[in-house]
């Protein structure tokens, strides 16, 4: 098994990773009779996204003798109705350290074929930006 979740009421679940007991608590969002006090499940799934683009960019960096990093990422979700579901995913990446063009198109490349995007339904949009004007500090 990969995690255990519990509802502990009130619209919130806590969620434990097995194998290494790190915790995350998931709180329903305002607009859907939540409290908004922590991510939502819909939220993990976005912010995963950009997790995983960023983990697998790490991989592809690091075998190309690049460090990433610092490089972050700037994520948005938005919700259709009937039936309720994400219909857009927006990551804007913010990349260090990356100076040469063919590089950066590997590592597009790269974060566009991480398993999160594959595994994402087709009718959900995703706006990918990437954002390579940043130096290494």
């Amino acid at each position: 098994m990969t995690s255990k979740v519990t509802y502990t009421g009130d619209l919130r679940t806590t969620c434990e990773h097995l194998r290494s007991g790190a915790e995350f608590v998931t709180d329903a969002p305002t607009d859907n009779n939540g409290l908004g006090q922590a991510f939502s499940p819909t939220d993990t799934i976005a912010t995963g996204l950009a997790s995983c683009m960023l983990t697998v960019m790490g991989i592809k960096a690091r075998d190309m003798g690049i460090d990433l990093a610092g490089s972050t990422a700037n994520v948005a979700k938005y919700m259709d109705s009937n039936p309720r579901r994400i219909s857009k995913i927006e990551v804007e990446l913010s990349l260090r350290g990356v100076q040469e063009q063919k590089q950066r198109t590997i590592l597009e490349r790269t974060a566009e074929t991480c398993p999160v995007h594959y595994s994402l339904h087709p009718d959900i949009e995703k706006v990918i930006t990437f954002n390579w004007d940043l130096e290494k500090e």
